[in-house]
């Protein structure tokens, strides 16, 4: 059985940034990796805008407890896990995802941590480890698993380059046109499609 990779945000879940900026107001805190392809500096830029504006993780989660995943999401992520070993790969943190997991029935979830003051105050962000994406593929490539991935923004491009089949998933135009060599689904099912048809190309 070949394991199915996927990002979180984008793919199964709203952009959290994107939720926070639009309940706060802060235009600034929209920008994602479909903006900014450097996590660092975007994640440089998120901090020192939290710090500006008094924003602690008590409140970026009261927002998060709000939402929900995207329509459609939690019958696809069941119809993938009847049919491949399922793991999430994100740029998102633990102290977000939790509530958004427990909505999707616990799928197994690799992402980084945050780094919090006792005041809720968000002053750093700790990575997993660098190119975690790309790393988690080859690591189940070392264990003989093929591996079919997909994802919707640039933070995602290591992990289709280096999976045996790669797939974008509702990406902007940009990405698109800027990695032409992936196939594009823009719904779940056109993406159950991909699955399908590159699981059937790996073997």
């Amino acid at each position: 059985m070949n394991i199915a990779c996927l990002d979180f945000e984008g793919v199964l879940i709203p952009e959290i940034w994107i939720n926070v900026a639009e309940r706060t107001g802060i235009e600034a805190l929209l920008a994602t990796t479909r903006d900014i392809p450097d996590y660092d500096v975007l994640m440089r830029q998120r901090l020192r805008i939290l710090d500006e504006h008094h924003l602690t993780l008590p409140d970026i989660q009261k927002v998060i407890a709000e939402m929900g995943p995207l329509e459609g999401a939690f019958d696809f992520l069941k119809w993938l896990k009847e049919r491949f070993q399922v793991v999430i790969i994100s740029d998102t943190f633990y102290e977000f995802a939790q509530p958004l997991v427990q909505q999707l029935d616990y799928p197994a979830l690799l992402c980084h941590k945050l780094e919090v003051a006792q005041d809720g105050r968000v002053t750093d962000y700790t990575l997993r480890q660098k190119d975690p994406k790309r790393k988690s593929v080859q690591a189940f490539h070392s264990l003989e698993y093929g591996v079919i991935a997909t994802g919707d923004s640039y933070n995602d491009v290591t992990m289709l380059e280096e999976a045996d089949a790669g797939i974008l998933f509702c990406p902007p135009d940009n990405v698109i046109e800027e990695f032409p060599q992936y196939p594009v689904a823009r719904n779940y099912d056109q993406l159950r499609k991909e699955f399908s048809e590159a699981d059937r190309r790996i073997g």
